[in-house]
């Protein structure tokens, strides 16, 4: 039952995906395996590049970030999902709510800026190869990235505490998490301003981006079609394939919701491809960028195979030794897995 004259809203109710029983347990097991599969990708691709020394380039630099982006940007999203689909807890606190927009708009938001660095380093280390060291450095990476979540932040938290001073008349959220457009519904006072900001905000994150993005892009075509080697052509273009697909799954969502004719305009058809855009991109973030890359494939190989015994357990105690045989077995059948899974 929605409310009225809400003065002093304590919590919304998210409504998610309303459906039988069953398809909301089929989507719950789905969107669970989604989860455990991205938070697994991404946190081992971190762990690799980390501990590598081999892997600490600029390049992988911005993809351990960008996997650190994705990562909180799903979790911020698909724990409280997959407790609305289970039944188990429908409502949000007022002021978590607020903070889910914050944390999930400001992530979504960086990871575009992100996507727009990475082109930039891909330009430089293609059309200017011999200046790439001086100019894309781990320390104006790691500035990058802290320009890029700064900025987001900040454009994202002036719209969020607005409306946070402003008084709901319903606390019926009809979206799967704290939609910030799907707030602003609620207000009861004028909310023209706050969508006018929303709208030039959104079209400032697309359009910026997607320039610096596609002129990149310009230039490394350009480049790359003055090559004299066929091979060498091709090698770029695949070095580049990768990003391209991830950005044309992220804008592609993006675009979708924000440039299609009001008429067509339909709340599950904007949270599904919401949902979409939370979850592909960070469980294809892994498989796109690192996992199919030859270095870091070779960087699992070398991590598995660098020790084969790393732990000596006391032969005196037959418990332990049973332990750590079992032990043994198990990593070496997860390594002959993930090397089969790799190939």
């Amino acid at each position: 039952m929605e409310i009225s004259n809400i003065t002093h809203l304590t919590s919304f109710i998210l409504i998610g995906f309303p459906s039988t029983m069953i398809l909301q347990n089929l989507i719950f097991a789905i969107l669970l395996l989604i989860y455990l599969a991205t938070l697994a990708g991404n946190i081992l691709m971190i762990v690799i590049i980390i501990s590598d020394c081999y892997l600490h380039t600029p390049m992988y630099i911005l993809l351990v970030n960008l996997s650190v982006m994705e990562v909180c940007g799903i979790s911020a999203v698909t724990p409280k999902l997959l407790s609305i689909l289970i039944g188990d807890e429908i409502t949000i606190s007022y002021s978590g709510c607020h903070i889910q927009t914050l944390f999930y708009f400001t992530i979504i938001t960086a990871v575009f800026l992100m996507l727009a660095v990475m082109s930039f380093d891909r330009y430089v280390a293609i059309c200017h190869p011999l200046r790439y060291s001086t100019i894309i450095r781990h320390a104006v990476c790691m500035q990058l990235v802290g320009i890029c979540l700064t900025l987001s932040f900040v454009c994202i938290l002036f719209p969020v505490t607005l409306i946070s001073t402003l008084t709901y008349c319903r606390r019926i959220l009809n979206h799967f998490f704290c939609h910030i457009g799907a707030m602003v519904e609620l207000l009861c006072e004028d909310v023209g301003f706050i969508k006018l900001y929303i709208l030039i905000f959104s079209t400032f994150i697309l359009v910026i981006p997607l320039i610096i993005t596609t002129l990149s892009y310009v230039f490394i075509v350009h480049t790359v079609v003055r090559m004299p080697s066929d091979k060498g052509c091709m090698k770029t273009f695949s070095t580049c394939a990768s990003h391209l697909t991830m950005v044309s799954i992220v804008y592609g969502c993006a675009i979708f919701i924000q440039i299609r004719p009001s008429r067509y305009y339909s709340m599950e058809t904007d949270k599904f491809v919401n949902l979409v855009s939370t979850v592909l991109s960070p469980l294809l973030n892994p498989f796109i960028y690192t996992l199919r890359n030859q270095k870091v494939k070779d960087s699992i190989r070398n991590a598995l195979w660098k020790e084969k015994t790393t732990i000596r357990l006391p032969s005196s105690s037959p418990h332990l030794a049973i332990l750590n045989f079992f032990f043994i077995i198990s990593k070496r059948g997860a390594s002959y897995f993930l090397l089969i899974w790799l190939s």
